[in-house]
């Protein structure tokens, strides 16, 4: 299982497609707001729920094993009890990573999938990590436990909106 700074940051570098399972079309849930965050960042998520056909202007598959490109990580926002078929089908799909979104841990899932040569990550938010370790939560006043001088290029600056009446 990774759980490691250098990485969370290889495989946030390295893999670039993204299969989002449970994420939902409602604007307000963390699935939802996850995602667009990684597509803001240069990610391309695939939406995986039976419940849709659209999702974020992407496709929607009703399962991994619909989908015929090649996924680097399998994003999942499920239930810890839902997460074995799931692992099961990110290796059919022979995706490299399996994520467990924060709050899910399936150990056995995890097992099998490392068996199958995937790396694994439990209990972490992929758009929460991206932020803390490539910049963004440190300049917000977080403390990222990530020291960089560098401001990220990606970070605009924005003007508070009592400063914007005063001009």
């Amino acid at each position: 299982m990774v759980d490691d700074i250098p990485g969370l940051r290889r495989i946030l570098k390295t893999n670039r497609v993204i299969a989002v399972v449970g994420l939902s079309g409602d604007w307000f849930r963390p699935s939802d707001f996850a995602a667009k965050y990684m597509m803001e960042h240069g990610y391309t998520v695939i939406p995986v729920n039976p419940r849709y056909e659209e999702i974020l202007g992407q496709k929607c598959y009703r399962s991994l094993r619909d989908i015929r490109v090649k996924v680097d990580i399998v994003d999942v926002f499920r239930r810890t009890g839902d997460v074995m078929p799931i692992a099961e089908d990110a290796i059919a799909n022979g995706a490299k990573v399996l994520w467990q979104q924060l709050g899910v841990k399936n150990r056995e899932a995890a097992g099998n999938a490392e068996a199958a040569g995937m790396e694994t990550v439990m209990d972490r938010c992929g758009k929460i990590e991206h932020a803390r370790l490539f910049g963004g939560l440190n300049w917000a006043g977080v403390n990222a436990r990530v020291i960089s001088a560098k401001r990220p290029q990606w970070l605009p600056f924005i003007m508070p909106s009592s400063f914007s009446s005063a001009v």
